[in-house]
C-alpha cells in the first residue's frame, strides 16, 4: 500500500495554512507555518499567478491532505458521493468524516488522523465489538467504535485520553470511561469544521 513518508509540515506550508497533521506540535511555535508561512521550494516566496483552476486544485489537495487519502481514493469517494442524493460536495465531506480513522481522531483516541489510521492498522480498534483494521471503513449510524481491551493501557492512547481536549462533534457520543464512541448520525455540513470549500472541488471534477 502506498503512503506519503515525506515531511508533513511541508504539506501545510504548501497550502499556506495549518492542516493539523502532527497533533500537539501544530499548536506550538514549533509549527512550520509559524516560522515559514510561505510555500516550500526555491520559488516559494515568489508571486503566484492566481487562476480559477488553481483555486479548485488547491481546495482538492487541501481536503486530500487533511484526511490523508490519495488521489485515486479521493476520486472514488467523490464518484460515490456524486451518485448519492443531495449536494455532492457535502456528501463528499460527510463520507470523508465518516471514515474509521477520522472517527478515532474525532473521539480523541488519537492525536492526529495519521495516528488514528495507525491505531486501526495495528488492531487497537473495534467496531461493534469486532476488530477492524481498515482505516477507510465507512462508519454508519449506530456503530460503536471502541479501543480493544488489551490496548486500553497503551501509554500513547492513555496519554491522548488524558491530555486531548478537542470538542467532540455533535454527531458522536464519546465515553472516555468506557473507551468507546458511538456514531449517532452521519455528519452534516454545519458539523464539519474543516476549512474546505467543497463547491470548488465539485467544480474541478465536473470539468
Amino acid at each position: 500500500m502506498a503512503r506519503y513518508v515525506g515531511p508533513v509540515c511541508r504539506l501545510c506550508r504548501r497550502e499556506r495554512m495549518k492542516l493539523f497533521l502532527k497533533g500537539a506540535k501544530c499548536e506550538t511555535m514549533k509549527c512550520a507555518i509559524e516560522r515559514k508561512p510561505y510555500p516550500p521550494g526555491e520559488h516559494g516566496r515568489g508571486r503566484i499567478r492566481e487562476s480559477e483552476y488553481l483555486l479548485q486544485l488547491r481546495e482538492k489537495q487541501k481536503a486530500r491532505r487533511i484526511y490523508g487519502v490519495f488521489e485515486k481514493q479521493f476520486r472514488n469517494i467523490y464518484a460515490m458521493a456524486s451518485r448519492q442524493q443531495g449536494i455532492a460536495g457535502e456528501n463528499l465531506l460527510a463520507m470523508l468524516e465518516s471514515r474509521l480513522d477520522n472517527v478515532v481522531f474525532r473521539a480523541n483516541f488519537a492525536a492526529s488522523r495519521s495516528q488514528g489510521r495507525q491505531f486501526v492498522r495495528h488492531g487497537h480498534i473495534l467496531v461493534n465489538g469486532k476488530r477492524l483494521d481498515i482505516p477507510s471503513y465507512q462508519c454508519r449510524p449506530g456503530d460503536v467504535v471502541s479501543i480493544a481491551e488489551k490496548s486500553r493501557e497503551n501509554i500513547v492512547i492513555r496519554h491522548n485520553l488524558d491530555t486531548i481536549d478537542r470538542a467532540i462533534p455533535a454527531w458522536m457520543d464519546v465515553s472516555a470511561v468506557n473507551f468507546q464512541a458511538t456514531v449517532r448520525a452521519l455528519p452534516i455540513r454545519e458539523q464539519i469544521d474543516v476549512p474546505v470549500r467543497e463547491q470548488l472541488i465539485v467544480e474541478l471534477y465536473s470539468k
